[in-house]
């Protein structure tokens, strides 16, 4: 059996008011054979006749009328369909779905709550992941927007598969306890922090990525004590004093006391991109936008504060 399509339908119900194939043709500004062509189209579809002639006229038959009713239903069901997802489209407060990694969440998400805060704003609903770098375009099949991060040596984002918004590029600072003996100094090198104990990320994250080239710079074998991937927990561990760590300039301050100093690195790149990632079809809604600015707002914010 062949299967119906909703132009057919319309053009069965335009038949019915009008009386002949001219008339549609005429309506639906198309030729008279594509409307003879798409009614023997449909007909194939049905086992019993919807149209029969009436003097030089084409007219519906019983059950030619009956589908033409119901055609009538599922246009006027799609025309809502198209109303809704128009409406879904435009709508400033329509829900956004937000994921970030740890840090990101900890800097981001409760001033975008607060900003975001209002019956004429959009419903934010957040999440944290915790993935290693390669993962976070993935994230974009189950969240409207993913915050993620990568060290400017790794690959880029597949940008053939997901849209790319920067947000910062932001460096990963060497985080000391405050009497520190290195804590004085304005900028420390690869050599200088090298032999230290170490708090770091599990493979795959911006902090160990950090500290491998470090050793790579260094010649020297890393003394790692800790595998932790929140930043508050290393921000605790640091300022105890028994290890130092890394931690991001910008995003990292929630987690900041002044048991810690942050000193920057040189010699080597500790540079991350931080970025929202979107599948395409989804920065075209206008409550998704409204997000997109507000993050950019706050982030800029945050890197200039």
């Amino acid at each position: 059996m062949e299967r119906m399509e909703i132009h057919q339908l319309e053009m069965l119900r335009e038949l019915g008011a009008l009386g002949s194939v001219k008339a549609v043709a005429d309506t639906l500004l198309v030729t008279p054979s594509a409307v003879s062509q798409q009614l023997a189209q449909l007909q194939k579809s049905v086992e019993v006749p919807l149209t029969r002639k009436e003097g030089r006229n084409l007219v519906l038959t019983e059950a030619g009328q009956v589908l033409a009713d119901a055609g009538a239903a599922v246009v006027s069901a799609m025309a809502d369909a198209r109303m809704a997802i128009g409406a879904y489209h435009s709508s400033t407060v329509a829900p956004v779905t937000v994921c970030g990694f740890h840090s990101a969440g900890q800097a981001l998400f409760a001033p975008l709550a607060r900003l975001l805060d209002g019956p004429d704003k959009p419903k934010v609903l957040l999440s944290d992941e915790d993935v290693a770098q390669q993962e976070f375009p993935a994230l974009t099949a189950r969240y409207d927007l993913v915050l993620a991060h990568r060290m400017d040596h790794s690959p880029k984002w597949p940008e053939e598969r997901v849209a790319v918004i920067p947000l910062a590029h932001e460096p990963l600072d060497v985080a000391l306890p405050a009497g520190h003996r290195l804590a004085g100094q304005a900028a420390l090198t690869a050599s200088e922090v090298v032999g230290e104990p170490w708090v770091t990320s599990r493979a795959g994250y911006s902090p160990a990525d950090v500290l491998s080239a470090v050793a790579a710079v260094s010649s020297r074998e890393l003394n790692i004590v800790h595998r932790i991937n929140d930043y508050s927990t290393v921000a605790a561990l640091v300022a105890s004093g028994s290890v130092i760590g890394l931690l991001p300039r910008h995003t990292a301050r929630p987690v900041l006391n002044p048991d810690i100093v942050l000193r920057p690195l040189h010699g080597i790149s500790t540079r991350r991109r931080i970025d929202i990632l979107a599948r395409p079809e989804n920065l075209k809604r206008a409550s998704v936008r409204v997000v997109c600015e507000a993050l950019q707002d706050i982030m800029a914010r945050l890197s200039h504060g």
